[in-house]
């Protein structure tokens, strides 16, 4: 998978499917979640999505019950989340928003689901040195259009 940005263009992501010898076992995923536990930490999950699959996420990080104020960078960024939907494994990377007033703690990130379906989503976030994944089911409700792509 190769994920990157035009200048003043869209963010793209190219894959190709590959085949692996063996016996393939999906599973289906749980019910739709709005919390983790992820190594000692407890993430939480809220979302607001538009009906042309634009979708604005914010995951808390919390341990002890305490906010995490000092997440560190990870790959360039407070955190990474990747969306794979259910069925036929479509992919989407989303890098966070990076504002200056960001409550720490706190990562926001905007993405497109631009089909409906059920979603796995992965956050990745480092703390303490090390790296932690949280994840989470969404459903992804009907999409009655696709966000117009500026050039």
């Amino acid at each position: 998978m190769a994920d990157f940005q035009i200048d003043d263009g869209p963010r793209l992501a190219l894959g190709t499917d590959l085949t692996v010898a063996g016996n393939y076992r999906p599973t289906a995923l749980d019910a739709p979640t709005s919390t983790s536990l992820a190594d000692g930490y407890e993430v939480g999950l809220t979302a607001e999505r538009s009906e042309t699959g634009e979708l604005t996420a914010q995951l808390t990080v919390r341990r002890h019950g305490e906010l995490v104020t000092d997440l560190q960078p990870y790959l360039g960024a407070n955190g990474h989340l990747v969306a794979m939907r259910a069925g036929d494994l479509a992919y989407a990377h989303v890098h966070p928003v990076e504002e200056g007033d960001a409550t720490p703690g706190v990562v926001a990130f905007d993405a497109e689901l631009t089909s409906a379906g059920r979603y796995g989503l992965f956050f990745d976030f480092k703390h303490d040195g090390t790296v932690h994944t949280a994840s989470f089911t969404f459903d992804q409700g009907p999409v009655t259009s696709a966000p117009d792509m500026e050039m």
